[in-house]
């Protein structure tokens, strides 16, 4: 099990937090495989259908023989039965649409992430008091870089991540970064239901390597 530092580490560290679903288990691994093939060591998989419990599982499992540096994390959680389920199926971190402080608890007593979506600054002082240190901006596409600026002096403690939105160009990235967030959320637009539906994994390699180069050159250009 990961702690909350070393997976803010790692995710800080590629700069980006892919995220996908697919009810197939095949393609669920070779969609996992290939993003560890370019260097990503963390990645989401979200809660969002009737397979995501087994597809993890086995998810976890492949992890475990092939992949023991690999931060496999669970998104969509919304309650705490749902949190407990995927701890016990050995889930790295948590994130959440919104904040749910009765999931905050149960996890930060365990020492790991959870990462809620927050679109105003209520919802984030919430967070902050209930112990948060990493906070998903959702939706992002509604949001906007300039809700970053506005915000970050608030919040001088907290990392920012904003999911939904996010483009795999250098405007939307650098947009993002300058704003003053720590990473972003790639989801759709890095791995789409269509490159998936057609087992094309070598894209989406070629693609991840991309952005990944992007976001490196972003951050050596703000620092």
């Amino acid at each position: 099990m990961s702690t909350i530092q070393n997976t803010i580490e790692v995710i800080l560290k590629q700069g980006m937090l892919p995220l996908y679903f697919n009810a197939d288990e095949n393609k669920s691994i070779s969609v996992l495989k290939a993003l560890y093939k370019v260097g990503i060591r963390a990645i989401e998989y979200t809660n969002r259908g009737p397979e995501a419990v087994s597809n993890f599982k086995k998810l976890i499992e492949i992890r475990n023989t092939e992949m023991p540096d690999m931060l496999l994390g669970i998104g969509t959680i919304k309650n705490v039965a749902q949190a407990e389920t995927y701890y016990n199926a050995g889930a790295d971190f948590f994130i959440s649409p919104g904040f749910v402080p009765e999931v905050a608890h149960f996890l930060i007593a365990k020492n790991l992430l959870y990462a809620p979506g927050c679109m105003t600054p209520t919802e984030i002082i919430a967070a902050e008091n209930a112990g948060v240190k990493f906070i998903k901006l959702f939706p992002g596409n509604i949001l906007g870089p300039d809700f970053m600026t506005a915000i970050k002096d608030i919040f001088p403690s907290l990392i920012f991540m904003p999911t939904g939105g996010v483009d795999t160009t250098i405007e939307s990235i650098s947009g993002w970064f300058n704003a003053g967030v720590s990473a972003v959320g790639m989801g759709s637009k890095l791995i789409s239901k269509k490159l998936m539906d057609y087992e094309a994994y070598d894209t989406i390699e070629k693609e991840t390597k991309r952005v990944l180069d992007l976001i490196e050159t972003v951050k050596t250009n703000i620092s």
